[in-house]
């Protein structure tokens, strides 16, 4: 079976387009609001979804990110409820690629056939161990290709030629490009050179490329676009359910915010 990456991916070639990738935390701030969030995404159209679910010591993420995976272990999300909020999502959409966005501890505990078959079983498509190196892809590429679920691999600034070779000996679906060092939504990408960088990956690699980490607006994703496969937004996505979570607007509100932010983006 064809994995929904894949297909997307595909799809969009043929029709010169590029994807917009939105993240949100499973379970911020609760598992209902998280499911209506999603619900949001897919009315928008959004072309693959990356859920983060959340860790107690998030250390890849900026102090937004961070906050809502505090939020969600406080209202109690774990590996289970993220796998149950992409069943539900499974039973109104079978085509939006989903991606998982995580850290190896909570697999590692969980169990890995265990975590990858309920992956598959949900309806998963591809993960994001942001904390595990390439020489330790041994713990998960069996079960990557058992359960179809891509092994999407972040690549920096300061990826160098011989390290990129590596990473992408187990690398499958797509490459996710952090457009700056350090951590997520804290700094804005410089994109002349983000389309240094892409132009050297793409000497070796004909996966596709999304940028991410940073990207906030319209123009920074048009501008992005002209050289990169697809753009990744949280950070800014993320931010209008840390406003609702601190009283500013009603539930209903944070929804519209962020199906009318997700629109401009689209156009």
């Amino acid at each position: 079976m064809q994995n929904r990456i894949d297909k997307k991916f595909s799809e969009l070639k043929e029709v010169h387009k590029k994807a917009l990738v939105a993240f949100v935390t499973s379970g911020d701030p609760n598992q209902k609001i998280s499911k209506n969030i999603l619900n949001v995404l897919k009315d928008q159209k959004i072309d693959l979804i990356e859920i983060g679910f959340p860790f107690s010591d998030p250390m890849a993420d900026g102090p937004t990110i961070q906050k809502s995976s505090q939020r969600a272990i406080k209202a109690g999300a774990n590996i289970d409820s993220t796998l149950q909020l992409v069943k539900n999502f499974r039973k109104n959409d079978k085509n939006i690629p989903i991606v998982l966005m995580g850290y190896f501890n909570p697999i590692f505990q969980y169990g890995l056939e265990d975590f990858f078959f309920n992956c598959s079983s949900v309806g998963v498509d591809g993960l994001i161990i942001v904390d595990l190196p390439p020489e330790e892809d041994h713990y998960i590429n069996i079960y990557t290709k058992k359960y179809n679920v891509h092994n999407i691999r972040l690549l920096t600034p300061t990826t160098h030629k011989e390290r990129l070779k590596k990473i992408l000996q187990h690398t499958s679906g797509f490459l996710y490009y952090v457009s700056v060092m350090g951590i997520t939504g804290t700094k804005k990408p410089s994109i002349n050179e983000v389309k240094k960088s892409l132009k050297k990956i793409r000497k070796i690699s004909n996966l596709p490329i999304c940028v991410g980490f940073g990207i906030k607006n319209k123009n920074q994703i048009q501008s992005l676009n002209k050289f990169s496969d697809g753009c990744v937004v949280g950070s800014a996505i993320v931010s209008f359910i840390e406003e609702f979570d601190k009283g500013k607007y009603s539930e209903n509100q944070m929804l519209k915010n962020i199906s009318d932010f997700l629109a401009n983006l689209k156009k």
